[in-house]
């Protein structure tokens, strides 16, 4: 196989196809609450779909093309719904394949990204909840609303970890389907 750099009509096509599949399941989450976690990361892998061949711009603006038509293809009522998204789950993977590009110390890197998903959560949690779960005089309730933050930094942080070695093993099952397919 040659070295040299893929055509751009096989990144624009190749950022078209992941910004489609992205939109198909971001609207398929908004529609169906129960799907809504499924569906951003299903369209976080989609997004990967670019960086397998180093489509760094398409990437881009494949997340942004997927944000704005989600929005407009029947997100509009519900904007609220796609903030992790826009906010994390769909810049996640850019992140990661920048990490690697500029080999950024791994560990730097899962402190930064960890915050990141913290302050995520945290803007959700103000968002869907308005700053308060559940009945503030039940006490199983006003504990976890006195102690949120703590949770989202312990819960979230411990549970980032986890997430971010997954998602970098499915760049990888990412990046030999598409060298398959370009095959």
């Amino acid at each position: 196989m040659s070295n040299k750099r893929p055509s751009k009509s096989f990144e624009i096509a190749l950022s078209a196809i992941s910004c489609a599949l992205a939109i198909i399941f971001l609207l398929m989450g908004a529609f169906s609450h129960f799907l809504l976690a499924t569906g951003y990361i299903m369209a976080e892998i989609c997004l990967m779909l670019p960086l397998a061949m180093g489509f760094y711009s398409g990437d881009g603006l494949a997340y942004i093309g997927t944000c704005i038509l989600a929005v407009l293809l029947g997100a509009i009522g519900q904007a609220w719904l796609l903030v992790p998204f826009i906010m994390f789950f769909g810049l996640h993977p850019l992140i990661n394949a920048l990490q690697l590009r500029f080999n950024v110390n791994r560990w730097i890197a899962y402190i930064v990204k960890a915050v990141w998903f913290d302050f995520t959560l945290w803007v959700m949690y103000i968002l869907v909840f308005g700053s308060s779960i559940g009945d503030p005089q039940n006490e199983l309730y006003e504990v976890i609303n006195d102690y949120i933050l703590l949770f989202i930094f312990i819960g979230g942080t411990v549970f980032f970890l986890l997430y971010d070695y997954l998602m970098f093993k499915c760049q990888t099952i990412v990046n030999m389907l598409v060298y398959r397919i370009k095959k």
